[in-house]
């Protein structure tokens, strides 16, 4: 149904963007070939994805991991395990991370069980997790910050679940 589009094959506005993108990865991913298909979302994406943040990259990529999981995207499972090796976690790490805890870090501990929480239930449940995410550290401005990459995880994993484009990465292992 939805294939992966070559840069001949998407808008003027479009081609400029997957310039821009190979000039970063070097060849354009699957999945934003897949926001190509409208003249505006994949630059819309890319801005948000490119936005400042107050969360640190490795806390990025342990909730990107957690709601990834929790959305049953393959996909954003496999190309954010190779980022999060990238920013020095290790495959172990990457799968506890996946099943919402982190042993190995209070701090990012409480982060991956309330980014686990307000995926799965769109809501904080007894508010327990937000005072735990507050004690270990974090201000409210990560929260916003938080909900914000939720919010870009679940679009990316929403995407590829309607468009199915195939996952380039190595990947990632199954968890039980």
């Amino acid at each position: 149904m939805f294939k992966v589009l070559k840069r001949e094959e998407v808008s003027a506005k479009n081609q400029q963007v997957f310039d821009q993108l190979k000039k970063v990865f070097g060849f354009i991913p699957n999945l934003y070939s897949a926001f190509a298909y409208s003249e505006n979302a994949l630059e819309a994406y890319i801005n948000l994805k490119n936005s400042k943040t107050s969360l640190t990259k490795k806390e990025v990529e342990a909730a990107t991991l957690v709601v990834s999981q929790v959305n049953n995207c393959v996909y954003c499972l496999s190309a954010h395990t190779v980022v999060a090796k990238l920013n020095g976690f290790t495959e172990e790490q990457t799968l506890e991370l996946r099943k919402g805890f982190a042993s190995f870090d209070k701090k990012l501990d409480a982060l991956v069980k309330l980014a686990k929480q307000l995926s799965a239930e769109r809501h904080p449940g007894d508010g327990t997790l937000v005072t735990d995410f507050f004690e270990a550290g974090y201000s409210k401005e990560n929260l916003i910050d938080l909900i914000v990459q939720i919010g870009d995880r679940t679009i990316s994993n929403i995407v590829h679940a309607v468009t199915q484009v195939p996952n380039e990465y190595p990947l990632a292992k199954s968890i039980d």
